[in-house]
């Protein structure tokens, strides 16, 4: 009996010295000094007190302050996860004009949310369609003049937003011009049968951008209608406006759908010199925006819908005591529909607004829309979404574009558009003056 317990005994310490043995070679495996890779993937670090991280191959850092969002520290942090909470950056417009060796760049400014701030613009230049482009910051401006080119030789511009580090956090599209050297006017000889000399032909404005399918496009010059197009099946229009002079212009672009819904208005500043030829691209007009209740009980679902480019992510930012932003995504037709609950609201007033993304394009905001979250449920009807007066471009909003639509105006004579899409939003008394400016600050909805 006293040989077989020591055979046991033997058995058992082997057993347990193979145990530890093993158990020890599995444990020195999670050290990070003893794992390689092309690259490493950091789940869930716990860091307590704030400070380092450090082994061969990898490095975490924490800081203290917040220079930018992602830098931050706090007595305590909140996740919000995924695509529904992220900063963006709104893509600009981008116009070329072309020079002798140079051509001239403008574009509409970059607006940045949820903590980007858009401090500065690189300008991508190349001599291929999509690159590779050689950059260079040009500061916080809406304008540059690339020079030292060559005549006859096409160039391919992008514009980067940058955040206040100088890091690039969006890219516009595409656009092109081919400096020509300057005309030199033919002298028209004497005649003596009167009439002749030059002609002048004007300067021309190209635009191009993404609408909705089969959408109708509205481009007004100074407030008034200009030109009209239709989006083709793929979202996309063109449209061109000729024998302008050259002078300063503003340009303002929008969308209607098929139920007649707007979107945000565009708007465009451009100076235009005399017999230029200026190219618009990538202009993103804002989602259309709906809802079926003006009013909806607390914990009942309220259908936010509207139209779209195609298949694109929209995200719809519906504003509360925390703002919530929900995605859904647009068909084929550019229709989009999120039937939302709306348990996580408070009682009272809310207003909700969409944006549209398409790979590396992002839409300004919508119009905003309104409901109530109360006891009952009520059909919307458009007069309980829009301003009754002031409202000049008919986005549902008064704000400084329509502002900029009624200062075109003042000390002017109007012409009988003007009478009805002015002058009859604000004072109807054939004239633009102050009291017109008091009508819209009364309705002003920024």
């Amino acid at each position: 009996m006293a040989r077989y317990n020591k055979r046991m005994a033997r058995r058992t310490s082997l057993f347990v010295t193979v145990f530890f043995v093993g158990f020890s070679a599995a444990v020195s495996l999670v050290f990070a000094q003893e794992l390689s890779s092309s690259n490493f993937k950091l789940l869930d670090p716990v860091i307590f007190p704030a400070g380092y991280a450090t082994s061969a191959g990898f490095q975490l850092s924490v800081i203290i302050g917040q220079p930018a969002i992602g830098t931050s520290t706090s007595a305590g942090f909140g996740i919000n996860a995924g695509f529904l909470y992220f900063p963006f950056v709104t893509t600009p417009a981008l116009s070329t004009t072309a020079g002798d060796a140079q051509v001239a760049l403008s574009w509409t400014a970059a607006t940045g949310f949820l903590g980007w701030t858009v401090s500065g613009y690189s300008v991508g230049q190349s001599t291929v369609s999509g690159g590779p482009y050689t950059y260079t910051s040009v500061g916080n401006v809406l304008v540059s003049t690339r020079t030292g080119l060559t005549n006859g030789t096409t160039y391919y511009f992008v514009l980067l937003p940058e955040d206040t580090f100088g890091n690039r956090i969006a890219t516009s599209t595409q656009a092109s011009a081919t400096p020509v050297a300057a005309a030199v006017p033919p002298v028209t000889p004497p005649s003596s049968g009167g009439g002749g000399g030059l002609v002048i032909s004007g300067a021309t404005v190209n635009f191009s951008g993404r609408a909705y399918p089969g959408s109708a496009v509205t481009i007004l010059k100074d407030g008034q209608v200009a030109i009209k197009t239709v989006a083709g099946s793929d979202a996309g229009f063109s449209a061109a406006l000729s024998n302008l002079s050259g002078g300063s212009y503003i340009f303002n672009v929008y969308s209607e759908d098929a139920s007649g819904r707007r979107s945000a208005f565009v708007t465009l500043p451009i100076v235009l010199p005399a017999n230029a030829t200026v190219n618009i691209s990538g202009i993103f007009l804002s989602p259309t925006i709906d809802v079926d209740k003006s009013e909806v009980r607390k914990g009942d679902v309220i259908n936010i819908f509207g139209q779209s480019a195609i298949n694109a992510d929209i995200v719809i930012r519906v504003n509360s005591e925390q703002e919530l932003f929900l995605k859904t995504k647009s068909d084929k037709a550019g229709a989009y529909l999120l039937a939302f609950d709306t348990d996580p609201l408070e009682f009272g007033r809310h207003l909700a607004q969409s944006k549209a993304v398409v790979v590396n394009e992002i839409s300004p905001l919508s119009a905003a829309v309104g409901f109530s979250v109360g006891t009952k449920n009520v059909t919307a009807g458009p007069s309980a979404r829009c301003p009754q007066r002031g409202d000049l471009n008919d986005d549902c909003r008064v704000n400084a574009v329509d502002f900029s639509i009624a200062a075109y105006w003042w000390e002017r004579p109007l012409t009988e558009t003007g009478r009805v899409t002015v002058d009859a939003k604000l004072w109807p008394d054939g004239v633009i003056t102050p009291r017109d400016f008091s009508v819209m600050a009364f309705y002003w909805t920024g």
